[in-house]
């Protein structure tokens, strides 16, 4: 059996390996999860220094030339020393390993939450702002006639004016569901209510069947893998 056909097999037996959690926890999954832990682990160490630490801080200190991966080279600066003194605040982390020292690890996790916390607000904005703008839509149409294969701009066809209004409607009637700050009485706010819980009901469904589709992609790409390259290519012989 050559070297890549052992290789292969190997990472066959490593997938059934973490599959076989599906029946129970035994000692041969717990063997392959501590493989893949250690291997995340390793692989977020080289990660994290090529992708943040070296790029980030290291050259942006020292000022060095830096090549991309076109071959392009690029000068960072003449080089910022005030980077160096978040070394030692960074190592301060590790000292949460100290029973006698391990007040110094909540300095960085300070620092950081201070400023990630401030970075979420322009977050948020950033991702929810738009969503707020784009939820003031026009419902009353410029024209009666569908969208053309060419659209005219500024012009709102009746098709586009529904699908806008539906979207609104949608939008109000789930937002009453989170009303909870008064009893809602009459017909028209209790039907808009329920309609708000059906909304939201079926949103929910569709996120779950994309989460449900998505780890079948993730099994019908390791059943390829296991047929087509181990079993067709490595086994058989591509046969």
């Amino acid at each position: 059996m050559s070297y890549l056909a052992i290789k292969l097999t190997l990472a066959v037996f490593a997938t059934f390996g973490l599959y076989s959690v599906l029946y129970r926890e035994t000692r041969f999954y717990r063997f392959f999860e501590h493989i893949y832990l250690g291997l995340a682990a390793g692989y977020t160490l080289v990660a994290t220094w090529k992708d943040t630490l070296y790029t980030e801080w290291w050259i942006k200190m020292l000022g060095k030339t830096d090549v991309s991966a076109d071959g392009v080279a690029t000068v960072a600066s003449n080089g910022f020393w005030i980077y160096s003194i978040l070394a030692p605040i960074g190592l301060m982390g590790y000292m949460v390993f100290s029973k006698k020292h391990n007040w110094m690890s909540k300095i960085p996790i300070g620092i950081i939450l201070g400023i990630w916390s401030g970075q979420q607000l322009e977050v948020w904005w950033n991702t929810y702002g738009p969503q707020i703008y784009s939820s003031a839509l026009p419902v009353i149409p410029t024209t009666w006639s569908f969208v053309p294969a060419q659209p005219v701009a500024g012009e709102l066809y009746a098709s586009q004016a529904l699908t806008n209004a539906i979207f609104i409607f949608t939008l109000i009637s789930a937002f009453s569901y989170f009303l909870f700050s008064f009893e809602l009485k009459g017909k028209f706010l209790t039907g808009l209510n329920t309609m708000g819980r059906w909304m939201l009901m079926i949103g929910f469904g569709a996120i779950f069947g994309s989460t449900v589709m998505a780890r079948f992609a993730l099994v019908i790409d390791r059943m390829s893998y296991i047929w087509n390259e181990w079993l067709q290519g490595a086994i058989l012989g591509g046969s």
